[in-house]
């Protein structure tokens, strides 16, 4: 598993997509693939008016990614210092078995390159020592990215919050 975990907090997402287009941007890529989607819910009724959610599907980085597994090349690979899993697309000869292999859609083709992207956490800004691009665009603060082990304080001090502010 991933020694980071990306999570999104749906009660503040408002469906801008402006996860999607950074992510896109940071990545050149073209229209087509994306490495990171915002799944629309139908609406609910909530206290008498209608309200709609958005799930952030980002690729999951599992301890056993499938899509690593499947690839004949080493194109997919996970990085043993954190646990990112990544393509190197020097080694993608485009046969899309990730993509088949993977439960959650997150490789997605590339029309141009005529090869795999798929989330990375953005790495390259994560050496950097930065968040990935998604986290710092996203205009409502929904996105939250930490290290795994901090996910459940996380979670325990935003529920806290809400139930001091009952």
């Amino acid at each position: 598993m991933s020694q980071y975990f990306l999570f999104q907090d749906t009660k503040n997402c408002i469906g801008c997509q402006s996860c999607q287009v950074v992510c896109k941007s940071n990545k050149s890529l073209p229209v087509g693939p994306k490495p990171c989607l915002v799944v629309p819910i139908e609406p609910k009724m909530v206290d008498g008016m209608p309200r709609g959610a958005f799930i952030f599907m980002p690729c999951f980085h599992c301890e056993k990614p499938w899509c690593v597994g499947a690839c004949p090349t080493g194109a997919m690979q996970k990085r043993p210092e954190d646990g990112i899993v990544f393509v190197n697309p020097a080694l993608c000869v485009g046969c899309k078995s990730c993509m088949s292999a993977c439960p959650w859609g997150a490789p997605q083709w590339d029309a141009e390159t005529k090869k795999v992207v798929k989330c990375d956490y953005c790495k390259d800004r994560l050496d950097q020592g930065l968040k990935p691009a998604c986290v710092t665009i996203c205009t409502s603060q929904c996105l939250k990215f930490d290290e795994a082990n901090e996910v459940p304080d996380n979670r325990r001090e935003r529920y806290a919050r809400a139930v001091a502010s009952v």
